[in-house]
């Protein structure tokens, strides 16, 4: 099958190498300097350093020139570039299937990746949302994981899982959109606040206690917007939070060591040199939390952290001398 993948970071350029042991592929990326560099190196310095790019790897950088060809489409770009993305593929008049493979909420509308979607594509299309525990170097060395892919399409889910399902790489359906692309979404604030925890040596225990609160306000507002409780107890769920919070790969968990440490935000972003979604999702899922009336206590540390100045350690300590309450509430 002749893939497209839209974006050449680590995750696209990771997908994009899983995907060429069994597929035609074209990596697209819309900054020619980028191009260059990897079509010279075959080696996606900038983003999977020390990871090689198979030969077979179309590398291309004019948006009608990849999809000209293209079966299927895997969009790969932030959430900041996906309705951008997307308008321009449906400018070119190419109705093709795609997978969503971004996480987060769009900035300004609060709106989750399908949202945009159903914007851009009113009338409909085929695609789905590819979501797990995954990190974008362990998929490109061949490690083995599993991701779920959801679609409102049960034909669809079946067909990606075809395509892509291996013993490496496994791939389960879901009908839940909504609920993997939450999931998703605010796991990466989740482990900004355990970044900050581990960054502060706060121990095994305050981790695991943060990530399973955590939990509990991820499923609250992924609930009160349409998501399917069970869905966050699967792989986009409890399995993506508890990587994102321990792994040592983690952007997300590295930006709250980080800000443990007293470095600015305006200094951390530049020195990660990556999209750190969690970053941006806490205004979002913040707003959404005051506006729903949903008690998010970990989101609203981080916010206070990153966009309030309020220093790491009165935020932490905010949070933990909150009143105890049911843990089922």
């Amino acid at each position: 099958m002749n893939i497209a993948v839209l974006g050449a970071g680590a995750w696209g350029t990771a997908l994009a190498i899983y995907l060429s042991a069994r597929h035609d592929v074209a990596l697209w990326t819309r900054n020619t300097e980028h191009l260059v560099e990897l079509a010279t190196l075959r080696v996606n310095q900038r983003y999977l350093p020390g990871q090689y790019l198979p030969d077979s790897i179309h590398l291309v950088s004019a948006l009608s020139d990849v999809l000209e060809r293209a079966e299927l489409v895997f969009v790969v770009v932030p959430v900041s570039g996906l309705r951008v993305t997307l308008q321009q593929m449906a400018a070119l008049d190419r109705s093709l299937p795609f997978v969503l493979g971004c996480k987060g909420f769009e900035a300004g509308s609060a709106k989750l990746p399908c949202q945009v979607v159903e914007d851009v594509y009113p009338a409909g299309i085929a695609y789905g949302v590819l979501s797990g525990p995954s990190f974008a170097r362990e998929v490109a060395l061949g490690l083995p994981a599993a991701l779920t892919l959801a679609s409102r399409d049960d034909a669809f889910s079946k067909w990606i899982a075809s395509e892509i399902h291996t013993s490496i790489l496994r791939v389960y359906s879901n009908h839940d959109v909504i609920g993997v692309e939450v999931g998703g979404a605010l796991k990466n604030v989740v482990a900004i606040a355990a970044g900050i925890s581990d960054g502060l040596a706060f121990g095994n225990n305050a981790r695991a206690a943060l990530i399973t609160r955590g939990l509990a306000e991820i499923i609250r507002l992924g609930v009160a917007l349409g998501g399917q409780r069970e869905t966050f107890t699967g792989l986009s769920g409890i399995g993506d939070l508890i990587l994102t919070c321990t792994g040592d790969l983690s952007r997300n968990r590295q930006v709250g060591m980080m800000l443990a440490s007293g470095w600015p935000l305006s200094e951390i972003l530049p020195e990660i040199g990556h999209v750190t979604e969690g970053v941006y999702t806490v205004r979002e899922a913040h707003g959404m939390g005051q506006q729903l009336q949903i008690d998010m206590p970990v989101t609203r540390a981080v916010y206070s952290i990153l966009y309030e100045y309020i220093p790491v350690k009165r935020a932490i300590r905010d949070m933990l001398d909150r009143e105890p309450g049911s843990e089922t509430d």
